[in-house]
Formats: structure tokens, sequence, C-alpha cells
């Protein structure tokens, strides 16, 4: 005969391990920085000043044990018309292998931009304020014969004039896979 004190008391175990679970992911979430936190952080980040005209960048894939699984020279030209823009981005990765990524970039006003490429799904949603601009994509990533949708949390941090640094966490289903880590320069 089974034990129905047993039975309820696994069930509340179980209950209270969701609840505690959840708690967690809902105060992680809360936790996450956002544009508004670098608002009064100087210089000022104007993306039609920074990418107009040509720049190069430096930067590393680096799994999520933390080790380097690709490095790459990212070489770009912007152009600006008005509200609207291209990022014309050619890398060319430490194996010898290149990828052109085109990006239609447009100013929504208040600090807020979108942006479309083709291997982007749907649009990419961009904040700014202060130094600093994040964007949430979600990216068509080829590996091995193979198409993976995967999320980016993009940070960009203007250093000054010239250098701009950029961290970006890739995940898929709330996973962490790993980070890319740029380091932008303006001739």
């Amino acid at each position: 005969m089974k034990n129905p004190l047993r039975r309820r008391w696994t069930l509340m175990s179980a209950f209270t391990l969701l609840a505690a679970a959840s708690a967690t992911v809902l105060v992680m979430g809360c936790a996450s920085p956002k544009a508004s936190n670098y608002a009064a952080e100087k210089p000022v980040l104007d993306l039609k000043t920074y990418f107009n005209g040509p720049l190069v960048a430096h930067g590393i894939f680096t799994d999520r044990s933390g080790k380097v699984a690709r490095r790459f020279t990212v070489q770009m030209t912007g152009t600006w018309q008005g509200k609207n823009g291209t990022l014309d981005e050619r890398f060319t990765y430490s194996d010898g292998k290149t990828e052109r990524r085109f990006w239609r970039l447009t100013d929504e006003g208040n600090g807020r931009w979108t942006g479309r490429a083709d291997d982007v799904v749907g649009v990419a949603e961009g904040q700014s304020a202060g130094n600093a601009l994040n964007w949430r994509y979600t990216l068509s990533l080829p590996v091995d014969g193979k198409v993976y949708e995967v999320q980016f949390d993009d940070w960009m941090y203007l250093m000054d004039e010239r250098v701009m640094l950029n961290k970006a966490v890739m995940s898929k289903f709330g996973i962490r896979l790993g980070e890319v880590t740029l380091s932008f320069y303006k001739p």
C-alpha cells in the first residue's frame, strides 16, 4: 500500500524546488543591465558619427568554457542618409574563411534603433544611452553544414572617439553558448 503522506511530501518538495528555480530566473532577469544604466557615461555614442566611413575590428569567439574557438578581423564601411544607414562588414577568420554581413540600420528616435541583415531573423532591436548600445537579435548561424538560430545580447561601449569595445553573449533556449568580444577602431 502506498503511503499518501510520502506522496504529498514528494509533490510539495517538487513544487518548492520549481518555485525556487522560477524565482531565481525572475530575479536574474530583473538584474540584467539596461542601456539607461549608462546614460551619464561619456563620451556619448552617436552611431551615425561612429559608424560613418571606414572602421576595423578585431575579435574572438570564446566557447562556454572560456576557450578561444575563433579569431577574426572585420573591415567595415558605414554610410548614412538621414535616419537610415548601412554597415558593410567583411569578416576574415584566422582559418582563412571569409564572411560578409550587410546591415541596414534605422534610427527610430529616443535612442531606439532597428537593424536588418540577411542572416538576422526578423529585426534586431537596439537601445542606446550615454556611451552604450545594447542590441538584441536572433542570428542564423551555419555550423558544420547545419543552420542554428541563436540569440545575441550584444553590448557596445564607446571608449573615446576612435575606440569602441563590444561584448556579446550568444545563447540558445536561454543556455549560454559563448561570447564574442570585439575591439573597433576608427582611423
